[in-house]
């Protein structure tokens, strides 16, 4: 296309608007190339396998962490279990249980705060005072993090990452918190199931359904012929297509 800027400066308002378009069009291509080659928040994985990731996000309790445990270790299923450092020193004995059963110890930060919302400084200690709970509990040193209500910023990625940590949020949401009900539960998630998804779930006090939920969430995702594994093994066997971007 060929611009007659002689005719444009007569028309200065037109020219003045093709130089800010310009620019704001150079400033989000630069803005984007920087977020694409960044640290991402992952929400899933793209393959064609019938696999799902499921999750659980634990901040306090433990009231219903028993029953959860239990039915995973009858349908031999193992999960990634998202828990607060503050949650693993009060209960130290039910930590270490998830590592003895085989599930992936990962983090959900110390303070239950929007890391969105914080300075990379705040950031990073909150991540480092339970990375250092964590594994003075369980022995694991967590390289997947989950931020409190599933909040981020590029600047909170940025530290993660720095940190050795991927952050993990989902693409499908239980909303079991609500307690919306044991069948609600259910089939919010099978409506939404799809190979490569990372499921969210709840462990913690405030969900009273989950557990009840749980078997049966269970027999219909292998029913569908869905094979159910850790974040961990779905990024790195199940994700033949590339990474979800959250």
């Amino acid at each position: 296309m060929v611009i007659n800027l002689r005719r444009l400066v007569h028309h200065r308002h037109v020219f003045y608007s093709l130089v800010g378009l310009l620019a704001i069009s150079t400033l989000y291509v630069q803005v984007n190339d920087m977020i694409a080659g960044g640290p991402m928040a992952i929400a899933g994985t793209r393959t064609e396998q019938k696999v799902v990731a499921l999750t659980f996000d634990h901040s306090w309790g433990n009231k219903y962490t028993p029953s959860i445990l239990n039915t995973l270790r009858q349908n031999n299923v193992k999960v990634t279990f998202f828990i607060m450092g503050p949650w693993a020193e009060k209960y130290p004995d039910v930590a270490r249980q998830m590592v003895t059963d085989g599930h992936e110890i990962a983090s959900h930060g110390y303070r239950h705060e929007n890391y969105g919302d914080m300075s990379a400084e705040w950031v990073r200690a909150d991540i480092q005072k339970a990375q250092s709970q964590i594994k003075e509990v369980t022995g694991v040193s967590a390289t997947l993090i989950r931020p409190p209500n599933g909040d981020y910023s590029q600047t909170s990625l940025r530290v993660a990452d720095e940190l050795g940590y991927k952050t993990i949020i989902w693409n499908i949401d239980s909303l079991d918190w609500k307690n919306p009900g044991r069948d609600v539960i259910v089939e919010r998630v099978m409506k939404r199931i799809k190979p490569g998804a990372i499921i969210l779930l709840h462990a913690s006090d405030t969900p009273e359904q989950t557990a009840d939920a749980l078997p049966i969430l269970l027999a219909r995702i292998k029913a569908e012929g869905y094979k159910i594994v850790t974040v961990g093994e779905l990024l790195t066997k199940y994700s033949e297509n590339g990474i979800l971007r959250h």
